[in-house]
């Protein structure tokens, strides 16, 4: 279970928040703050309360911003994750933000689509650091610095149908790693039509494409599931 604290100054901000964590799986809301004071005790404190894991931090609070809190936060070490969730847009805090380690940016106002979408995203990047042992390979770091990128919404390209894309995308979900050949072999469709819907969900972000050695000749690409 992840461990969420809420901070905002703004009491239906709060509430609002607090019934969108509830809707998600493996989230609970453990606390609540509406000042910078008030988030750093809640995170720095002397140990006695649960431990929080995730930060909804607003920025502009009225005894100091979420930057401060932050920077408190980090110079503690204390092991949290932030997002922050905040209608402040400049380039600067933004900036100064990613550099301070934010896990993700969420910009005010949203709907719980786009909420759901980030917060899940964190959950699957908290998942596969904990699953990950050893030293990684390339295409697992991929995947793991990929979890907290938001999918791309790339048109669906001309041809092609969103049924289909749907069918391909199921299996390669099922699998664990197919190439194009595979997929069309299992689809009933040609290689050439199902490497593009492959491709396709790679550009989306939604799969990911890995050579895939010990075949005969080149390497031929491989799909693995990333969600």
């Amino acid at each position: 279970m992840i461990n969420v604290l809420l901070v905002d100054d703004e009491a239906l901000t709060l509430e609002l928040h607090r019934a969108y964590v509830e809707r998600l799986d493996g989230f609970r809301v453990v606390g609540e703050c509406t000042g910078a004071r008030a988030a750093v005790n809640a995170i720095v404190g002397d140990g006695s309360a649960e431990p929080i894991h995730l930060i909804l931090l607003d920025l502009t609070m009225p005894d100091g911003s979420g930057l401060d809190v932050l920077r408190h936060v980090r110079s503690r070490a204390a092991d949290v994750d932030v997002i922050a969730v905040t209608s402040v847009r400049d380039a600067e805090t933004v900036r100064r933000m990613a550099a301070l380690g934010v896990a993700n940016y969420l910009v005010k106002p949203f709907s719980f689509a786009v909420f759901r979408e980030r917060l899940e995203q964190y959950r699957d990047f908290r998942q596969r650091a904990h699953d990950a042992a050893g030293d990684a390979t390339q295409a697992e770091i991929d995947a793991l610095l990929g979890a907290l990128r938001p999918p791309q919404h790339v048109p669906l390209p001309k041809g092609l149908s969103r049924e289909s894309l749907e069918r391909v995308l199921e299996a390669v979900r099922r699998s664990a790693g197919l190439s194009a050949s595979e997929a069309a072999e299992e689809l009933g469709m040609s290689r050439v039509t199902a490497r593009r819907y492959l491709e396709h969900l790679v550009a989306s972000g939604r799969i990911a494409r890995t050579p895939r050695y010990g075949t005969p000749g080149r390497p031929e690409s491989e799909y693995r599931w990333l969600d």
